[in-house]
């Protein structure tokens, strides 16, 4: 297999720190896209595992990979981002997930903004899914990374950042199974530095969904994330995530009690005008949700079904908020919510 570490010198000038659980091949792709990145540099590839069972941390390992073991008891990104960039040598360090692919000329332009501007503490660009024609579910969650260029709030999982911020800040909140960027990027953010969105594209992802149970564990994790982030700046000065945690309340509950009314409206009024009516509704919803996401797609099938998940994803959203509240209430800690199976 190709090794994808190139050191130069004792001290690279980048660390790549892929984090990943039970990725198999998606690993082996990862790690193969770094290794052929257009950057002349000195780099150092970490992989940080969190107690994969397929074989990741040998196969890490085979191609020239420093592997860390991560075992916690409660395995989170933010645990193995962290145990990744602690070992990292390098002044800046590159985060990829295990199932993304790494665009060759990435690191050249992410590395030219940092140096342009020390403001800029974190880079990141475009995402996207390499299989949107394998699954309906592909399709429409690609739309999902797309962000206007430009400065941000918040990054997402793939983001090349200083180190010496991320000393600053103490890196990812290990105790949130999802949201820790954003959460991070806010601490960031208040001590004056910034985070830039650059015009290209950065990773290709492998969402790997295929079915309706995944589709709803993932968006029930966004809930919790969501619940959770913002519970804990409600009463500051600077909150956040609080009005998408409203936001999502009203329209979970709405779509889950018009739901209810179409499929009982029948048997209650002994006629359909109510569920029809209701349909209509939504269909209207769905249209407008569709022409106001024109700038991401120019094609209309995907546009409409973007808009039915736009309003089916607060159902299940809304339902992570639930748990989180449960949790939270009953003292309980939750485990990772995982949607993805391995692949070997």
């Amino acid at each position: 297999m190709p090794q994808v570490c190139r050191t130069n010198s004792d001290i690279p000038e980048l660390s790549v720190v892929v984090i990943g659980r039970n990725e198999g091949k998606r690993l082996a792709r990862c790690l193969e896209s770094v290794g052929t990145m257009h950057w002349a540099g000195s780099f150092e590839v970490i992989y940080a595992d969190s107690d994969s069972t397929d074989g990741s941390p040998q196969l890490a390992q085979s191609m020239g990979a420093r592997v860390i073991a991560a075992r916690p008891a409660r395995p989170t990104a933010a645990f193995g981002r962290n145990a990744g960039w602690r070992q990292a040598r390098a002044p800046f360090v590159l985060f990829l997930d295990g199932d993304t692919v790494l665009h060759r000329d990435f690191v050249t332009h992410a590395l030219g903004a940092l140096a342009a501007d020390p403001s800029i503490a974190v880079v990141w660009g475009h995402r996207r899914e390499i299989a949107t024609q394998s699954s309906v579910f592909n399709r429409v969650l690609d739309l999902d990374w797309i962000y206007p260029a430009g400065f941000t709030e918040f990054c997402g999982g793939d983001a090349l950042i200083r180190r010496s911020v991320l000393g600053e800040v103490g890196g990812y909140d290990e105790l949130l199974i999802a949201g820790e960027e954003p959460e991070m990027c806010r601490r960031i953010r208040g001590r004056g530095y910034r985070i830039y969105h650059l015009d290209r594209p950065m990773t290709g992802h492998d969402l790997a969904m295929t079915r309706c149970l995944q589709y709803w564990r993932r968006a029930v994790r966004a809930g919790y994330a969501y619940a959770e982030v913002s519970a804990r700046f409600r009463n500051t000065g600077d909150p956040f995530w609080e009005e998408d945690v409203r936001r999502n309340r009203a329209r979970g509950a709405l779509a889950a009690i018009g739901a209810t009314a179409a499929l009982l409206g029948p048997l209650a009024t002994g006629s359909f005008l109510p569920t029809v009516l209701i349909v209509l509704a939504g269909v209207g919803l769905v249209l407008r949700s569709a022409a106001k996401s024109r700038w991401r797609s120019r094609d209309w099938g995907t546009l409409l079904l973007y808009g039915i998940h736009s309003h089916l994803q607060q159902i299940p959203i809304l339902a992570g908020q639930c748990k989180f509240l449960a949790d939270r209430r009953k003292g309980r800690v939750r485990q990772l919510i995982e949607y993805k199976e391995a692949v070997r």
